[in-house]
């Protein structure tokens, strides 16, 4: 995901000069054909994560549209209070990227699992919060935030992720896309996980169950419409996403689902527990040891359908 957003972005600075990008002082072999094309849209603040917020914002009241670079938590809960005085509140055009979304850098350990960022950015009044879910998503993902006026948070993946769209979805902030229909269950799923919510699918046929699928890349603007006709049409909506369940995308869903009156289909939320890892591993295994693989999440499924009987 993340070349195919700094080729994005590429793209689109050609035809802009008032785009400019900020690293934290990572992201050198993939972010050095921008540098070296766009020198004069590039800086590197160092690793210092507060100030690379505190520019951006400062170059975004000056007419720029700034992005900030960073890995996993960096960009955005080590600067958090920069992101809501100096971004947020006063409505800056700044584009936040977190390239690492969930457990993509699983080896280095919890210090670099992005697992809350979902809650705490959406929390923060007037950010867009964007997971996509393949490489489709997020090439459409960034040109979208590009012309979204305000804050925005980008959570990318790391590098090879499938193109699980065979052509562009219509893509638009704020709506869910539709992978296919199905009977009883239907699965929301929102960034990288979603290609084992398409293989979890494809575990579920063999049970007789046949999911309806959709991917929400935009948490927030949440797809209030789609969320209230699937209740209308499942009896289970299970929510999936790899971070904490606790605020999230299944508590974004929740919220909607909450305020239905006669509502009469359930919600299975599948995240991690309310923990933080002390395992380390790469991103395949951990899905597995908190119960996101593909397997495990069928098997969720299958379980809470079985105990409803």
């Amino acid at each position: 995901m993340r070349d195919i957003f700094v080729k994005t972005l590429i793209d689109i600075a050609r035809s802009d000069e008032n785009v400019h990008l900020l690293t934290g002082d990572l992201g050198f072999g993939v972010l050095k054909p921008y540098w070296e094309e766009l020198p004069d849209q590039f800086t590197n603040v160092g690793i210092a994560e507060q100030n690379m917020t505190g520019i951006a914002a400062g170059m975004a009241l000056s007419g720029k549209v700034v992005y900030t670079y960073s890995i996993g938590n960096f960009p955005t809960l080590r600067c958090l209070e920069q992101i809501r005085n100096d971004c947020a509140y006063h409505d800056a055009n700044v584009k936040i990227v977190c390239v690492g979304g969930g457990f993509v850098y699983g080896a280095l350990g919890m210090s670099h699992h992005a697992t809350e960022d979902i809650a705490i950015m959406r929390a923060l009044p007037g950010v867009v919060v964007i997971a996509p879910g393949d490489l489709t998503e997020a090439e459409a993902a960034t040109k979208a935030i590009y012309k979204q006026q305000g804050v925005c948070y980008l959570r990318l993946g790391r590098g090879g992720e499938q193109r699980i769209h065979s052509e562009a979805p219509d893509f638009q902030i704020g709506r869910a896309i539709k992978i296919k229909n199905g009977l009883k269950v239907v699965i929301f799923s929102t960034g990288g996980i979603f290609d084992e919510a398409i293989e979890a699918c494809n575990i579920l046929k063999k049970s007789n169950i046949d999911p309806g699928l959709y991917t929400f890349p935009t948490i927030k603007p949440i797809d209030k419409q789609t969320i209230i006709e699937c209740m209308n049409s499942y009896d289970y909506i299970v929510t999936l996403e790899e971070h904490n369940y606790i605020g999230g995308f299944g508590g974004a869903v929740s919220e909607i689902i909450s305020e239905v009156k006669n509502r009469n289909c359930v919600q299975i939320r599948i995240g991690i527990e309310d923990i933080y890892s002390s395992i380390v591993g790469d991103q395949k295994y951990l899905r597995d040891v908190y119960g996101l693989s593909s397997s495990k999440i069928a098997n969720r499924i299958l379980s809470k359908i079985a105990s409803d009987c």
